[in-house]
Formats: C-alpha cells, sequence, structure tokens
C-alpha cells in the first residue's frame, strides 16, 4: 500500500436526495466523475471526514434545480493502493509522471492543459484542474502501459489530495474556510458500505 497511515477512512459524498437514498439502498451506485477538470482524476468523489463540505458542495449543486434536494451519503472506504497527494514520495511520483507527459506532448506538437479558474470566482481557487487531471491520466496510464525507462508501479485503487479554497478563514491567516481532503475512488470494491450521517449541524 502507498498510503503510510491508516486504510480505512470515512467518506462523504455530496448528490441529490433521491440518488443517494437509492445508493444507500444498493439500488444504484456511487456516481463516477469523469469530467476534463477533475483534479484527481476519474473515480467516485469524496470528502474525507467532512460531511458538512459534501453538504455544502451538494447545496451548491442543487441550488438551479427545482427538484433536486441536496443531500450526503457517508461511506467506509478501504484506500488500498492509495496514490496520496499528501504524502512526499507519492508527490514526486506524480512530478516524474509531469515530466513524462510534457515529453509526450511535445512530441505529439500538442499545448499543455491549463488549470483555470471558474468564472466570476473572487478566490482565484484555479477549480477547473484540466493539467491536474492530465497528469493523473497519464501517470495511470504509464502503470497500465508501461514503456521502457517507466517505473513499475501497482495500479492505484484510490487517489487522495488536500485541496485548499474558499478564501482565507481570517485576515492574515495560513487557513483558507473550504480547504478540504478528498478522495477519487477508482477501484469500487474500496467502498466497503454506504450509511445515512447524523444531522449536518
Amino acid at each position: 500500500m502507498s498510503r503510510l497511515a491508516t486504510s480505512f477512512v470515512l467518506g462523504y459524498h455530496g448528490c441529490d436526495e433521491a440518488i443517494g437514498l437509492k445508493a444507500i439502498r444498493g439500488d444504484t451506485s456511487i456516481i463516477q466523475s469523469n469530467k476534463g477538470y477533475d483534479w484527481l482524476g476519474p473515480g467516485a468523489y469524496f470528502w474525507e471526514s467532512d460531511p458538512r463540505r459534501a453538504l455544502e458542495w451538494a447545496e451548491a449543486k442543487c441550488a438551479t434545480s427545482k427538484t433536486a434536494k441536496p443531500f450526503v451519503v457517508g461511506a467506509v472506504i478501504d484506500l488500498k493502493n492509495c496514490l496520496d497527494l499528501t504524502n512526499r514520495d507519492d508527490l514526486e511520483i506524480v512530478r516524474v509522471a509531469y515530466d513524462s507527459f510534457v515529453a509526450t506532448q511535445t512530441v505529439a506538437g500538442l499545448p499543455l492543459p491549463e488549470n483555470r479558474n471558474v468564472k466570476g470566482d473572487p478566490n482565484s481557487d484555479r477549480l477547473l484542474r484540466f493539467l491536474d487531471r492530465a497528469v493523473i491520466n497519464h501517470l495511470h496510464s504509464i502503470i497500465d502501459n508501461p514503456g521502457e525507462g517507466d517505473p513499475e508501479l501497482e495500479p492505484y485503487d484510490t487517489v487522495r489530495g488536500m485541496f485548499t479554497e474558499g478564501g482565507t478563514l481570517y485576515p492574515g491567516a495560513g487557513y483558507m474556510r473550504q480547504s478540504h481532503t478528498q478522495i477519487a475512488v477508482r477501484n469500487t470494491r474500496c467502498i466497503l458500505g454506504l450509511f445515512l450521517p447524523l444531522p449536518i449541524g
């Protein structure tokens, strides 16, 4: 296992209530996100140990719908082989993958994607992580189809990272209001069970 800490964590997934209840009952699976700006690459996204942040996200997502109701699903997650971007060794793996990605794009005559701000974001958090996603996907591709000189790594089951977001917590602070740890679950067998969290106050 790549991660050096405890393997089991609690994650929280924001969604519409109808979808969330179906997932808890076992009638559907947690949606796997595969958007071009997903910063941890494709997978089912969870906020680690932070149901409130999951609810905030669900509220923002459902705000434009007349029928959707914000909801949070809890999950017991076994990280298994985790690419942990809070870990120095794993960060170095991603840096090497970036160098390889740059070389690949250069040979193909293609530009590098860029991380971008959402239009109107006052905090310039660069939430649209096109470059980061491309690098993570390139790393997965190297692992699945290694070439000469590429490191031999086991496929990652999960990807975990710390995200700073939301403006400073107070004047002069180094803390951000909506900082959080997120997990992208690539291997759905890592989701050991789903549950209905206690009311989020």
